[in-house]
């Protein structure tokens, strides 16, 4: 590196609380285990109470998420180091969460899949590679992209959101630090200001912590915006293990009032799907119409059994008579015992 560029990045770090020494922590290896826990921990709260400061922000750009979602753009996040680690997981945690397929939401990591295992430091100087990463994608006016940056000058991510800018894409950026020109052009900007490290520079921390929270947020905030929850209740999930199939059976028999073989034959009927089953269950309607009804509501569940004229509470069981077997009302109750013993 240049001489004069080594002494234009000291001067940067100089700047940044995510590199200065907290003066509280300055004798944290002289500490025992339990008095370190306790210190470190107490630092931990201040991530939290950055995302409070910011929600106004992260709402602003939850709300640009869903729109790009809606429109049929993707998310893509971008970061190096423990950022761009966030990024991929957040990106990798939504198709088993909310049914999405992997395409809609993206983590770009600055070296790659290498880095998500081992630290490739110098990866996040390599601006040209970001640049031609949003390419490749073909990042454009549909989609957004959200760079991550607890230092808020990572090469990287700065020419990985400039290049999406360029191409049309909406962009938030996230950092850890006081207001800078790094982050001119962008739509939202979200800072999280948690202060020094308990251990000098390493971000992996606070500056970790509530970069997670945040992403949180603005993809489940988003998820949501598109139909992805019935209340708080996960009715996209993808049942591809024992514990969500399991979990999306429980859903049917908690928000339909049916037995546990009368909710696992209607979901075999629906083909896994835990929100059709509910469609099917408290309207009657076959899959294919079922389909057809929720299509027309955007898949939004809620707005398609109010259109059907059913009961819309997500926390109210409900099923039409036919699906209730012999007895009618009485099995209803003898279903909501087992329920509960179920639990």
């Amino acid at each position: 590196m240049p001489r004069k560029s080594r002494v234009s990045v000291w001067r940067q770090l100089a700047g940044l609380q995510t590199e200065a020494s907290h003066p509280r922590t300055r004798d944290l290896d002289l500490l025992d285990e339990e008095r370190m826990a306790r210190l470190i921990h107490g630092e931990d709260l201040q991530a939290f109470k950055a995302v409070d400061a910011a929600l106004p922000r992260i709402a602003k750009a939850a709300g640009l998420a869903a729109r790009a979602l809606a429109s049929g753009g993707r998310i893509l996040y971008v970061g190096a180091g423990t950022s761009g680690r966030l990024g991929v997981l957040d990106a990798a945690e939504c198709p088993p969460t909310f049914g999405s397929p992997q395409s809609r939401v993206r983590g770009v990591i600055a070296g790659g899949s290498r880095a998500l295992s081992r630290s490739i430091e110098g990866a996040e100087d390599r601006a040209a590679e970001a640049r031609r990463e949003i390419a490749r994608l073909r990042c454009g006016p549909g989609d957004l992209v959200i760079g991550i940056a607890a230092s808020r000058r990572t090469p990287f991510v700065l020419a990985a959101v400039d290049e999406a800018r360029r191409k049309g894409a909406r962009t938030v950026f996230i950092h850890c630090n006081r207001a800078g020109r790094e982050e001119k052009g962008c739509d939202v900007v979200i800072r999280l200001p948690v202060g020094p490290e308990v251990l000098t520079g390493s971000t992996r921390m606070k500056s970790g912590t509530a970069q997670k929270m945040t992403l949180n947020l603005i993809s489940t905030i988003a998820w949501v915006r598109q139909g992805k929850a019935f209340g708080n209740l996960m009715v996209d999930l993808q049942a591809r293990s024992e514990k969500l199939r399991a979990r999306g059976l429980r859903l049917v028999v908690s928000t339909t009032g049916l037995s546990r073989p009368s909710a696992s034959r209607l979901l075999r009927r629906a083909g896994g799907s835990v929100k059709l089953a509910i469609y099917m269950g408290r309207t009657g309607a076959g899959a294919a119409e079922g389909k057809a009804a929720l299509r027309a509501a955007g898949g939004i569940l809620r707005e398609a059994l109010r259109r059907a004229g059913a009961p819309a509470d997500p926390h109210r069981p409900h099923a039409v008579p036919s699906l209730r077997g012999p007895g009618g009302r009485a099995t209803v109750r003898r279903d909501r015992g087992r329920r509960g013993a179920d639990r």
